[in-house]
């Protein structure tokens, strides 16, 4: 087989990120991506951050550390972990400034997940704060009148697919367990960008280009989007005093402020009234029911390491547990190595046959979480790999289980959104964060300044098949399942690496490989998360366009693997912690690492 080298495999990218019209002429909205843009006008910081990322040097730093989506918001993380805040203060933030400078990604209207390292107790927790369906869903929420499945953009655009929002429920917790900082200042930095004014990104004017007709669907969502009729360009001013002003609510009256009152009765009005021929079901006793889940953390050995992340409703920690599981019985082959792009291929198609039978939310369906990242489980579905051929097929394994495993493969569609945020604080504390609307623009719906999510359509459309029950299927008050994968690696009890990334179900891959690729191969952060992208999670092997990756194809074709092109635009958000810190940021996207 022809082999090729690591500098072709990484160079490229490392050295060109891929441009904003390159990839919002090829890709769905919310995979545009843009190299920096004018942030470096921000602060010295800003612009030595982003000198950094384009050189393909991580940021260093030796107390404290950030690692998000956009300049902006790790400006406002720092300036509260520069004054003496924890991770969850910088985290709360941060995450409202994402909300106002990349609303199709992130913000008060969604959910996240939070996995967190207590310095002072050695504890590692997860949070759950994962959308719901209301309780007046219908399992038949996502079929016509025939009981077939909607297309997918039928169900998303309008009210049908907006579940409880729960972004402002895991701020206040997080607050509450580990915040330093007064609550009302954290607002500060948001609600003056929104009152004074920002920059409009290329990536996010490219966005609102790209989803023009579903945007303008909606009054309020068009008069911010596109006002006078035009997308909103690269560069305009655009101001927000709607969220401003919702985030005051939130400021003085903490999470009741969006839960309660006026807010939410705006949120069940548009969702209901607001949403045309697509109207919802979420209603206020869905909103004052929401809570904040805690969770047992997922933890499965690699190497020297322990890879640590949330649990169910979340696929992520068990699908890249059960990957790195399986490639863990073999030494693995350098990055030059078609060999070892087949292992890390199969692997991944093996974990998401099993991801697509059994998981799910475990409040609803017993799952066998423990038995699917059993190492005796994992060993012997690793046998599978042995070949060196890609496997013709693959299928659920029969993890050890309590219970009748009568289940049928899932057909979710899960497209590439989200956003992730890392941070390390003062105090050696770290938080690891992954946080969605789902689909770019979620729903469409505006409402008080934030768009509100299409996390519902993350659940399976269909609810049986052949007879046997979807483990993913709507229910009133389940969580749907998720791919988002915010991960602590961990070695001899104390956290080395925080990392995460948007995506959709690819997610899983993105991450996996960049924790192969940073304690399999010996790279730093920045150069991991910015390697060119080998995704395989049901047959095809997607390679990223445009990269040294695509050197790959002859072989794995030989191989018996399909092959396809794709722009896999990925948000890999990373800080390794060892002697001081060193952040990375994805160079597909806008964000950066800043530190002290």
């Amino acid at each position: 087989m022809r082999q090729f080298t690591f500098a072709c495999l990484s160079g490229l990218l490392l050295a060109s990120p891929l441009g904003a019209q390159q990839a919002a002429d090829t890709v769905a909205p919310e995979e545009a991506t843009e190299a920096g843009g004018g942030f470096a006008a921000l602060s010295p910081a800003v612009a030595a951050a982003l000198e950094a990322k384009a050189a393909g040097r991580p940021v260093e730093a030796t107390h404290w550390m950030i690692a998000v989506a956009n300049p902006h918001a790790a400006e406002a993380g720092a300036a509260v972990l520069r004054a003496g805040g924890t991770a969850a203060d910088a985290m709360v933030a941060a995450q409202t400034v994402l909300g106002l400078v990349e609303p199709q990604s992130s913000g008060l209207g969604g959910g996240a997940f939070l996995v967190w390292y207590d310095a002072a107790s050695g504890d590692l927790t997860t949070l759950d704060g994962r959308e719901t369906a209301p309780l007046d869903a219908r399992p038949r929420l996502f079929q016509d009148t025939s009981g077939q499945p909607l297309g997918f953009y039928d169900a998303v655009v309008g009210g049908r697919s907006v579940g409880t929002p729960g972004t402002p429920a895991l701020l206040a917790e997080a607050h509450r367990r580990w915040g330093r900082t007064d609550w009302r200042d954290l607002f500060r930095p948001a609600i003056d960008l929104a009152e004074g004014g920002f920059a409009v990104s290329a990536r996010l004017a490219a966005l609102v280009e790209a989803d023009a007709e579903r945007l303008a669907r909606f009054p309020a969502t068009a008069e911010y989007f596109l006002p006078g009729g035009q997308p909103l360009a690269a560069g305009q001013r655009l101001t927000n005093p709607a969220y401003a002003d919702t985030l005051r609510q939130l400021a003085d009256n903490g999470a009741a402020g969006f839960y309660a009152g006026p807010v939410a009765a705006d949120i069940v009005r548009t969702v209901q009234e607001g949403a045309g021929d697509n109207p919802g079901v979420l209603s206020g006793l869905d909103l004052a029911l929401y809570q904040v889940r805690e969770r047992a953390p997922i933890c499965v050995p690699y190497r020297t390491y322990e890879v640590c992340g949330m649990g169910p409703p979340s696929s992520g920690a068990l699908t890249v547990g059960q990957i790195l599981g399986m490639l863990n019985s073999f030494a693995m082959p350098g990055p030059d190595s078609p060999e070892a792009w087949r292992l890390i291929g199969d692997a991944s198609r093996l974990a998401f046959a099993d991801r697509g039978r059994y998981m799910a939310d475990e409040d609803f369906v017993p799952m066998p979480t423990k038995g699917l990242v059993d190492p005796a489980y994992l060993a012997e579905r690793a046998k599978l790999l042995e070949g060196g051929d890609a496997l013709p097929e693959v299928a659920p394994g029969n993890p050890v289980f309590d219970h009748a495993l009568l289940q049928a493969d899932d057909e979710a569609i899960e497209f590439p959104s989200t956003s992730h945020i890392s941070i390390v604080d003062s105090y050696g504390n770290v938080l690891s964060m992954t946080t969605t609307i789902e689909n770019g623009f979620g729903s469409r719906l505006m409402v008080r300044g934030f768009l509100l999510n299409n996390e519902l359509t993350d659940f399976s459309f269909r609810t049986h098949k052949d007879g046997l029950p979807i483990a993913n299927r709507v229910e009133p008050g389940k969580r749907p399942r998720s791919s988002m994968a915010p991960t602590i690696v961990m070695a001899e009890g104390k956290p080395v690496l925080a990392i995460g990334s948007p995506g959709g179900s690819r997610i899983i891959g993105y991450v996996a490989q960049a924790i192969v690729a940073w304690a399999d191969w010996g790279m730093d952060v920045q150069q991991a998360v910015a390697l060119p992208h080998a995704v395989n999670r049901f047959g095809t092997y997607d390679l990223e366009a445009g990269t040294g990756i695509e050197a790959l194809a002859p072989e794995l074709e030989e191989m018996g693997y399909e092959v396809a092109p794709k722009v896999l635009n990925s948000g890999l958000h990373a800080i390794e912690i060892g002697h001081g810190l060193k952040g990375g940021a994805d160079p597909r996207r806008e964000g950066i690492a800043l530190g002290d």
